[in-house]
């Protein structure tokens, strides 16, 4: 295999957690690896809702915590949420700086949405729902200009090297339709900012690239991983056939939206006391409740905001616009979809992974912020301050050098990840590892992955998604309870006492499926 070696700090991802920290570690120079076209690609620019943070008088961090704590069902670590949330309002501020056009009233304050299972009106949005992508594009402007920051762009991580117990190199190829021959690539430090797993099922919000690679990339190296099973799925995905599927914003929630069925019915009146404000896991459990009973659950916008959705939530309109959807005079159709992972990397209070030279931030890693269920917008917020804390931490760890650009290129070689197995390995974990499960399913899905990996040992990057997937499955399995967002119809009621973080490698879940 060919090898490239620099004294760059290697970051593998272009969203915000990943451009954010290429920024902070200015003007240390990093190597930015991207598989597509800066701000294409990246789940960060599709993020509706915002940045949640206490930036209201009557609001306070202290008060946002304790909502984190509340919405993650008993496993948040709360000195992590303390911290992230404490955090939140500076890093509003940076943006600010740096030149995110964030709404803001006559007076010149943020102008802030409720969402589920916050206490306040805290979430700072851009146009109603363009935040992730307006955010985005602030970041890529300045990492434009940045003379420290090389973009890889068309270029995607497909393994870790490992030395001992210490990361030494990232194996990369080209991410067009054939891929290419893979390329060895040592740099002075490696932070993994690649995204999360929803890709992983068959109805998802995420980009179609995002399919739990980074985080599988790191088990096989031996990375432990955490909360693996905890998968949320968004309640309001329009269910209009499209994959990925089009986002409802909980924003629009936040403004008086309600929940119907095709028979009118506003069905989480009788669910919930916060009605279609309450947890996303309670919600999306209804939806699919009212979906699997053939009631075309819908979200109804009419009487909250009418014609004003149209200006409001650009993002919205235009999904129902490609539909045939006109929101201001019909419900919108809706499901729930596989949209955010709170589980990952384990990672520690510096960011640092369970391998040497290893950092990670943003969806991949798992920091114990958001527990059995993220609370919203929590997503945009960690990957914020957690990019900062691992830009610091590798600067304090890794010697200051100027390195010149990386000059590379990829043989041909078709590498193209199988389609027919990856559709297989989606439709078995939105069968068995979706919104409800149970024993017999995840041991079915568990022997279903294994078949996969035996048929298809050649390609690295399948065999990525299903150790992800594998992961997910078996913490699943062993988790006999309902927590958040991990429900099983087999063991209903949450355990008593006190609640556990699960741990696993994916020898641990390896050995789990061989045991089947």
């Amino acid at each position: 295999m060919k090898e490239i070696t620099t004294d760059r700090i290697v970051i593998v991802g272009a969203g915000l957690g990943a451009l954010y920290a290429a920024l902070e570690l200015a003007p240390r120079p990093v190597l930015v690896i991207a598989p597509e076209i800066l701000g294409q690609g990246a789940s960060s620019a599709w993020a509706q809702g915002g940045v949640a943070a206490a930036m209201a008088k009557a609001d306070s961090a202290a008060s946002h915590s304790a909502d984190t704590v509340r919405a993650g069902a008993g496993i948040v670590d709360e000195a992590v949420a303390d911290r992230v949330t404490q955090d939140a309002r500076d890093h509003i501020l940076e943006l600010t700086d740096l030149g995110t056009p964030f709404d803001r009233s006559p007076e010149g304050g943020y102008v802030m949405s409720r969402e589920a299972a916050h206490s306040f009106a805290r979430v700072v949005r851009v146009k109603g729902d363009q935040a992730g992508a307006a955010i985005m594009a602030a970041l890529i402007k300045q990492i434009r200009r940045a003379p420290s920051v090389q973009i890889l762009e068309g270029t995607m991580a497909l393994a870790l090297e490992t030395q001992g117990e210490a990361v030494t190199g990232i194996v990369i190829q080209a991410s067009g339709p054939e891929r290419s021959a893979p390329v060895m690539l040592r740099g002075a430090a490696y932070l993994l900012a690649g995204g999360g797993s929803g890709g992983l099922y068959a109805l998802t919000t995420n980009p179609d690239r995002i399919r739990g690679q980074v985080i599988g990339m790191a088990a096989r190296a031996g990375a432990m991983i955490a909360d693996a099973e905890f998968v949320q799925f968004h309640p309001t995905a329009l269910d209009v056939g499209e994959d990925p599927a089009p986002l409802a914003t909980e924003a629009l929630r936040g403004e008086g939206a309600t929940l119907i069925n095709k028979h009118g019915t506003r069905f989480m009146l009788g669910v919930h006391s916060d009605a279609e404000l309450a947890p996303r896991d309670v919600v999306a459990r209804e939806i699919f409740a009212q979906t699997q009973a053939g009631n075309r659950p819908m979200l109804d916008t009419r009487a909250a905001l009418g014609d004003t959705i149209k200006s409001l939530y650009p993002a919205v309109t235009a999904a129902c616009a490609r539909n045939g959807i006109d929101p201001s005079v019909e419900a919108i159709p809706v499901a729930a979809a596989a949209h955010y992972h709170m589980g990952g990397i384990a990672t520690n209070a510096e960011g640092r992974s369970s391998l040497g030279n290893l950092w990670v931030c943003g969806e991949a890693s798992s920091t114990g912020l958001h527990g059995a269920n993220r609370l919203a917008s929590n997503g945009l917020l960690e990957a914020l301050v957690y990019a900062r804390i691992c830009a610091v931490n590798i600067a304090a760890n890794t010697p200051m050098y100027q390195a010149p650009e990386v000059a590379l290129s990829f043989g041909a070689e078709n590498n193209t990840p199988p389609a027919t197995a990856i559709e297989t390995l989606r439709q078995t974990m939105t069968e068995h590892v979706g919104v409800l499960r149970n024993g017999d399913g995840l041991r079915a899905a568990l022997r279903q992955i294994a078949a996969l990996e035996d048929a298809n040992q050649n390609n690295v990057e399948f065999l990525t998604m299903c150790a992800t997937a594998t992961l997910i499955a078996a913490s699943a399995l062993l988790r006999e309870e309902s927590r958040g967002a991990h429900e099983r119809t087999d063991f209903p009621q949450m355990s008593a006492g006190p609640a556990q973080r699960s741990m696993m490698t994916l020898a641990h879940a390896q050995a789990l499926k061989d045991a089947l």
